[in-house]
C-alpha cells in the first residue's frame, strides 16, 4: 500500500511540473522545408542531350542538356541570306546618290563660275537661271533616292532583330543549371520532345535547410529575428542537436480566432516561424523537427 501512495505522489508532483513550464517539452515543433525552383525549358525540340539524375547535386552554370537546334540555325541562315539581297538592293540605291551627288558637285562649281561671269558682264541671267534649276532638280533626285533606301535600312533592322532574336532561342537551347541545388525531381528523358515552359526537373539547395514552427501568441515575446535556437531531431535513442538561428517571424495569426476569446482561448493563437539550420546531409525535407529556446533535454 506505501509504494501505491508513493506512485501516486510521483505522479501528482510531475503533473504539477508540467503545468508550471515546458518541463521536457520543447518550445516548439515543425517540419523542415527548403526553396524548391521548377526549372523548365526556354526552347522548343527534341533534348539531344540531358545529364540529370535525381540526387544529383549540380552547380551553377552547369551544362545539363541540350535541346535540337537545326531549324532554329537553318531559319537563321535564311534570314541572313535575305539581309544580303536587300543589302544589295541598298548599294544599288547608295551607288545612284554618289552619281548625283558627284552631278550636284559639278553643277555647283559652274554655278560659282557663272555667277562670275554674269557680275563681269561676261554671261547671261538666262544661263545663271539654268544652272540654278539644274542644280534644284539634282537636289530632288537626290531626296528621291534617299527616300528610297529608308525603306531598305528599316527592312534590314527588322531583319537583324528577328536574327537576334534566332539566336536567342539557339543560346537557350542550351540548358544551363541557374543555381546550385540537389535534383529532387526529373520530369524528361533524353529523346522527349519538349517545349517552352515544359518542367524538366526540379532542385532545391539543401546545404541550408529552413524549418518552420508554430508558436503561441505568449511565446512570441520571447522570441526575435536573428535569434540563435537549438534544434532537434530523432537520432536512434536520443536527439540530435543543431544551431539555428531566427530568420522570419509571421506578423498575423495562421488561425482565424474567434470573435469573443477567453484567456485560454487567446493560446490557441499560432504564429509561424522559420529557423535556418545548417545541414551536413542528415537533414530531409518534410523531416520532424523541435526548437529549443535552451539546450535543456
Amino acid at each position: 500500500m506505501k509504494q501505491i501512495y508513493n506512485s501516486i505522489a510521483a505522479l501528482l508532483v510531475t503533473t504539477l511540473l508540467s503545468c508550471t513550464g515546458n518541463g521536457n517539452k520543447a518550445d516548439g515543433y515543425g517540419n523542415f522545408e527548403a526553396t524548391e525552383t521548377t526549372i523548365s525549358a526556354e526552347a522548343n525540340g527534341k533534348l539531344l542531350t540531358f545529364n540529370v539524375e535525381e540526387g544529383n547535386v549540380l552547380d551553377k552554370n552547369q551544362l545539363v542538356g541540350v535541346i535540337d537546334t537545326v531549324q532554329l540555325s537553318l531559319k537563321r541562315d535564311q534570314l541572313l541570306a535575305s539581309k544580303n539581297t536587300i543589302f544589295s538592293k541598298s548599294r544599288n540605291v547608295l551607288s545612284q546618290r554618289e552619281v548625283l551627288k558627284e552631278q550636284l558637285r559639278v553643277a555647283q562649281n559652274d554655278q560659282n563660275r557663272i555667277g562670275n561671269l554674269v557680275k563681269a558682264n561676261a554671261a547671261t541671267t538666262k544661263q545663271l537661271d539654268d544652272i540654278n534649276g539644274q542644280i534644284s532638280i539634282i537636289k530632288e533626285q537626290m531626296k528621291s533616292v534617299e527616300s528610297q533606301n529608308a525603306p531598305i535600312v528599316n527592312e534590314v533592322k527588322s531583319i537583324e532583330v528577328q536574327v537576334q532574336q534566332i539566336e536567342d532561342q539557339i543560346e537557350k537551347s542550351v540548358i544551363q543549371n541557374p543555381a546550385k541545388g540537389t535534383v529532387l525531381v526529373k520530369y524528361a528523358e533524353p529523346n522527349e520532345i519538349t517545349a517552352f515552359g515544359k518542367p524538366l526537373y526540379k532542385i532545391a539547395d539543401l546545404d541550408e535547410m529552413i524549418l518552420r514552427v508554430y508558436i503561441s501568441e505568449n511565446q512570441l515575446a520571447n522570441l526575435k529575428v536573428g535569434q540563435e535556437v537549438t534544434v532537434k531531431i530523432d537520432d536512434a535513442d536520443s536527439m540530435k542537436s543543431y544551431q539555428g538561428q531566427i530568420s522570419w517571424i509571421s506578423d498575423s495569426a495562421e488561425f482565424t480566432p474567434k470573435i469573443i476569446q477567453t484567456k485560454e482561448e487567446r493560446v490557441n493563437l499560432v504564429y509561424a516561424v522559420k529557423i535556418r539550420v545548417k545541414n551536413d546531409g542528415s537533414l530531409k525535407i518534410g523531416m520532424p523537427a523541435e526548437m529549443w529556446l535552451s539546450n535543456a533535454e
